[in-house]
C-alpha cells in the first residue's frame, strides 16, 4: 500500500480513496433547524497537534483568539434558487434549480431539472401565472439543462420576479417545507454579493452581539468572494478521488483582504477560514512564498487528503455528511484517522450535522 506523508502533520496515512471516507449518519442527527439563539450551538475545538478534542460553545470562539487575529468570511448572498413551474402543453410540475447565469443579456442559466426525463431541447417552461416563461436550449447532465428567460424588463424587475417565484434553497436534506423564517436562517451575516444558491454555513453561528464583542476585543474581520454552487455538495462518484471533477465556481480576493491577511502571516497572527469555501478561495490564489494573491475567476479546487494547505492555520467549519468534498476537506486539514476519531465523538456527544447544526473548530 501506499502511504503519503501530511506535511500538516508529519503523519503518514494511506492514499485515500472515496471508500475511506464512508461512514454511517444516523438521520436524527440531521439538524433541521437552527437553533433560536445561533451562538449557542455546539462547538467542538480539536487540536491537530495534541490531538485534543474539547467540548464549547460557539460564542466560546471569543476565548480562543486575541487581537489582529483574522478571521476571514465569505460575503456571497444567497438567491431564491429553487423555482417551480408547469412545462407547456402537459402542465406537468417541473423543479428547476438555478445554479448559474451563463450570459446575462440572453438570460442564460445553467440549471438542473426534476424530474429531467420530462424536459427536452426546445420545451417551454412556465413559472407562476405566465409570470416568467423560459425555453430549455441544451442538455448538459443527466439532470443539467441551459434555459434562456424569455423576459422584456429591466434586470430589477426580472430580479424581483425571480425573487417573488423562487424559494429558498434549503437542501433537501432538510425533511420539512421551507419556511418563511429559512430566507433569514439561510443567510449570513455577512452577505453582501448575490450570487449562492447555498450558504457557507460555518458563518450562520455569527450574531451580531457575538460580531459586536469579538470586534471590541480586536479581531479583525476581511472577506472573500465565493458563489457556491452544489459543489461542493454535489456526490463523488469515482473511488479514485484523483478523479474527481468539482463544479467550477466563481470567487474574487481583493487586494485588502490580500493585505490583510499576508499582515497576519507575517506577524504570526492566526488566519482563520470561516467556512470550506474560504478555505478553497484561499487555496485557489497562493503565491510561491505561500502568501495569499489577489485574483478573480473560476476555481474547481478540490481539497482532499494529500493537499498541503498554505494559509490558514485555523478552520472553523460545520459537521458534514460522509463520502462528501467537504467532509474530505476537513480530513485533509486535521488527518485522516484524528478526524474519524472526532466524528464519532461528535456523534456520541450528539452533536447536530450539516447546515443547520453545530460547528468545529481546527486549530
Amino acid at each position: 500500500m501506499l502511504y503519503i506523508c501530511n506535511p500538516n502533520l508529519g503523519t503518514l496515512y494511506p492514499d485515500m480513496k472515496l471508500s475511506h471516507f464512508k461512514f454511517e449518519l444516523p438521520e436524527e442527527l440531521i439538524a433541521q433547524e437552527p437553533l433560536k439563539t445561533r451562538h449557542e450551538s455546539r462547538l467542538m475545538v480539536v487540536d491537530r497537534k495534541t490531538r485534543t478534542i474539547e467540548h464549547k460553545m460557539f460564542h466560546d470562539i471569543l476565548d480562543i483568539f486575541n487581537e489582529d487575529d483574522v478571521f476571514v468570511v465569505n460575503d456571497t448572498k444567497v438567491f431564491t434558487a429553487r423555482m417551480y413551474g408547469q412545462k407547456e402543453k402537459t402542465g406537468a410540475q417541473i423543479e428547476v434549480f438555478l445554479l448559474r447565469e451563463l450570459n446575462h443579456e440572453l438570460r442564460l442559466w445553467d440549471v438542473l431539472v426534476d424530474p429531467a426525463r420530462k424536459i427536452r431541447v426546445g420545451n417551454k417552461l412556465y413559472f407562476g401565472d405566465d409570470d416568467l416563461v423560459a425555453e430549455v436550449v441544451d442538455n448538459t447532465t443527466s439532470r443539467g439543462r441551459t434555459i434562456r428567460f424569455l423576459f422584456d424588463g429591466d434586470d430589477e424587475a426580472f430580479d424581483r420576479v425571480v425573487k417573488k417565484l423562487g424559494e429558498t434553497p434549503i437542501p433537501k436534506y432538510i425533511n420539512r417545507p421551507v419556511k418563511p423564517e429559512d430566507e433569514l436562517w439561510y443567510q449570513s451575516l455577512f452577505a453582501k454579493n448575490v450570487g449562492a444558491v447555498a450558504a457557507p454555513a460555518a458563518q450562520l453561528h455569527f450574531t451580531r452581539e457575538l460580531l459586536m464583542r469579538l470586534d471590541i476585543k480586536g479581531i479583525k474581520f476581511t472577506d472573500i468572494t465565493l458563489h457556491l454552487g452544489l459543489g461542493a455538495f454535489r456526490e463523488v462518484e469515482v473511488e479514485d478521488l484523483t478523479k474527481h471533477k468539482m463544479d467550477s465556481e466563481y470567487y474574487r480576493i481583493s487586494q485588502e483582504t490580500c493585505d490583510t491577511v499576508n499582515n497576519a502571516i507575517i506577524d504570526k497572527k492566526r488566519v482563520v477560514a470561516i467556512g470550506g469555501s474560504v478555505m478553497r478561495t484561499l487555496e485557489s490564489s497562493v503565491s510561491s512564498s505561500r502568501t495569499l494573491n489577489p485574483s478573480e475567476g473560476w476555481t474547481d479546487k478540490f481539497l482532499f487528503p494529500r493537499h498541503r494547505f498554505n494559509i490558514a492555520n485555523a478552520f472553523v467549519t460545520n459537521l458534514h455528511a460522509p463520502e462528501s468534498p467537504l467532509y474530505m476537506m476537513a480530513c485533509a486539514y486535521a488527518g485522516h484517522d484524528f478526524m474519524v476519531d472526532i466524528y464519532q465523538e461528535a456523534m456520541k456527544e450528539k452533536y447536530r450535522f450539516l447546515c443547520y447544526g453545530d460547528a468545529m473548530l481546527i486549530l
